[in-house]
């Protein structure tokens, strides 16, 4: 449901759309106060159909996350729906839930909307696969074998607990195959163990697997994922940028908008992100990441300075228009900084704020500070242009230390220079298929000898 200016204010889902609306649209002395208040609110409708529940809660929480509709109240927050982890880099790898999906060389399946089905159904897997959850501490054994559970009787009854890699890689496989949806067997045993159950009388077993295959089909139940991409159309910004326009002073509607922010872990590995929107709509192709190159530590001014600067010299350089609004996600002082960069460049800078957290206020580079309604159009669309660049810098933060998690297991073996170190990774294209290679696949890297593959290939086995 949109308003007059377009903007979201409430994001729902309904098996029957006839039905639910008919609950919105009734005399107004049967609405309760929530449902008349918002109805006021509403212009203009729009919906969406998807292929099941599932797909229909997923797609919900992927909205609301995205235009935060002033009329939602669930899904509102930085929590996300529940999914499987695996890391197939580790010789034991292990199951786990996790609620963030992370750039690294892990295997990740779901979303799953359905949190206590998922949580069942793990806990399952364990029995059914002799896998490993994330609370095991498998230990190695001087043999070369691999022990799973200091007590394997509560664990994992009928599977060895003294294992190979390889082994126990087996039974990795099998419960992989079943979350990428292949549970057909499991659950035809099931229902037919359910059946026989309350055929001989016994509910209680009959309504524990009951429980168990619906939670078996909901988890392995194949879905769209609505995790990038809006399926819904592009809406139209006009009334936002016009509100926009009318709150900054600005001249004219900014056509062009680019938006900084600043990402590091401690004060490491600091990055920084620019998205640019054109009439209020994501232009990717405009996107660019940053590396801090000036100095190294915790200083978000002077890494704003830094690739503000860089930015738009370039674009002086090449002739090219500067964006009739600059966003910097951030106080008084990140917007000072940023105004710097303009100075010490000799460029005159084009409209500039700062969009802060606390209370998403306004910052103007002269210190005067602006709080508009948070149902405003325009506060609307500058949140979601900064919380845009935020996840972009995020993303490359985490880009960025996967990356060097991995080539920081190279970096231990002695001998191994960087030229090679690189030939290695650009061959192989991770550490996990690195560590799959044989001694013959090692050595038709470049600059790579027998003796030498032969060495990194015992070097990575311990590992």
């Amino acid at each position: 449901m949109k308003d007059p200016a377009g903007l979201v204010v409430y994001v729902g889902k309904a098996k029957d759309l006839k039905k639910r609306l008919a609950s919105y649209f009734i005399p107004r002395p049967r609405m309760t106060p929530k449902v008349a208040a918002m109805m006021d609110t509403v212009a203009d409708l729009e919906w969406h159909e998807v292929r099941s529940e599932t797909e229909a809660l997923l797609l919900e929480g992927k909205l609301i996350k995205r235009w935060r509709p002033r009329w939602n109240i669930l899904f509102r927050d930085d929590k996300q729906f529940p999914q499987i982890r695996v890391d197939l880099a580790d010789p034991i790898p292990r199951f786990r839930i996790v609620r963030a999906r992370n750039s690294d060389s892990a295997r990740y399946f779901g979303p799953f909307p359905h949190q206590q089905a998922v949580r069942r159904t793990i806990n399952e897997m364990r029995k059914k696969f002799g896998i490993l959850l994330v609370d095991a501490n498998p230990a190695p054994l001087p043999d070369g074998r691999w022990r799973l559970y200091g007590d394997v009787r509560s664990q994992i009854q009928k599977f060895p607990n003294e294992v190979t890699a390889e082994e126990y890689g087996e039974r990795v496989t099998a419960a992989c195959a079943f979350l990428e949806g292949k549970a057909g067997e499991w659950a035809e045993q099931t229902e037919t163990d359910m059946r026989a159950a309350a055929a001989a009388r016994d509910y209680e077993k009959a309504a524990e697997l009951r429980d168990l295959l619906d939670a078996l089909r909901r988890t392995t139940e194949k879905s769209r994922r609505f995790l990038r991409e809006n399926p819904l159309p592009r809406r139209d910004e006009s009334g936002a940028l016009d509100a926009l326009a009318a709150a900054l002073g600005l001249a004219r509607p900014p056509a062009t908008t680019e938006c900084f922010d600043i990402s590091h872990i401690s004060g490491t590995l600091a990055v920084a992100s620019m998205v640019r929107f054109v009439d209020g709509q994501a232009d990717k192709t405009g996107y660019r990441r940053f590396k801090i190159k000036s100095f190294e530590g915790n200083d978000d001014f002077r890494s704003m300075e830094e690739v503000v600067g860089r930015r738009y010299s370039r674009l002086a350089e090449e002739g090219r228009a500067f964006p009739e609004l600059v966003i910097i996600d951030g106080g008084l002082g990140q917007v000072g900084a940023a105004l710097s960069a303009f100075r010490k460049a000799g460029l005159t800078p084009p409209p500039l704020i700062g969009l802060a957290k606390r209370e998403e206020t306004i910052v103007f580079p002269e210190g005067r500070e602006l709080k508009l309604p948070r149902h405003d159009v325009g506060l609307a669309l500058l949140m979601r242009i900064r919380d845009e660049a935020h996840r972009f810098a995020n993303d490359f933060n985490a880009d960025l230390r996967s990356r060097k998690l991995k080539e920081s297991l190279l970096d231990e073996m002695p001998g191994l220079g960087p030229k090679r170190k690189e030939a290695l990774l650009a061959h192989f294209g991770s550490i996990q298929k690195l560590r799959q290679a044989t001694v013959e696949e090692l050595a038709q890297v470049a600059g790579v000898s027998d003796k030498l593959a032969a060495e990194i290939a015992k070097f990575l086995e311990g590992r």
